[in-house]
């Protein structure tokens, strides 16, 4: 066979990426972090275990991969979760947006337990920082002009208040209490 002929090998990688990913995320709904093992994830993907560790070399870096790709790029304004340059108008949306984001299924138990393995794992914490946090931040601070001190305490507060619901009560929290939490960073937002 020629090179134009030859057949090409196993599934496209957006194809591949987007079954791991919703097999991660149905695993870690269905299982739990501790219980989404690598085999659990490749099982519920219908790939071989070695797939995974040739794209992703650990669960951490799997679903650091996958909330990255759930969450999408950063916002731009004028979108859905960033309407305006507010800081006043923009955090409530991006508040409602995150809320709604770790409430899909798998997601929040996902960033949860990634988070935790990176306490004891430096390079996870890297990478977490840099794909999830540093690309939304950067967005974020340029678009709305906050200093890097006071957004990273909102995120801080933000995140951790969600997951902690989340963590606490089994589910995500009620929209009433995300209206709560928005009038509370608003208080901080000049």
């Amino acid at each position: 066979m020629s090179e134009a002929t030859t057949p090409a090998l196993g599934r496209p990688r957006a194809d591949l990426d987007e079954t791991v990913f919703a097999a991660t995320l149905r695993s870690v709904q269905e299982l739990g972090y501790a219980g989404a093992t690598m085999d659990r994830i490749a099982a519920a993907a219908g790939v071989a275990k070695t797939t995974l560790y040739r794209r992703w070399p650990s669960k951490g870096v799997l679903v650091t991969e996958c909330l990255a790709h759930t969450f999408g790029r950063p916002p731009a304004p004028g979108t859905d979760w960033l309407p305006s340059t507010d800081p006043r108008e923009a955090y409530p949306a991006a508040i409602r947006w995150v809320a709604r984001k770790i409430g899909e299924p798998g997601v929040g138990a996902a960033f949860a337990g990634v988070f935790t393995d990176a306490i004891s794992d430096p390079p996870l914490r890297e990478l977490l920082l840099h794909r999830l946090q540093d690309p939304y931040q950067a967005a974020l601070q340029q678009a709305l002009g906050e200093p890097s001190d006071r957004f990273l305490l909102h995120v801080d507060v933000i995140a951790g208040t969600l997951l902690h619901r989340l963590g606490i009560r089994g589910a995500p929290m009620a929209e009433a209490d995300v209206e709560g939490l928005i009038s509370l960073i608003l208080r901080d937002v000049p």
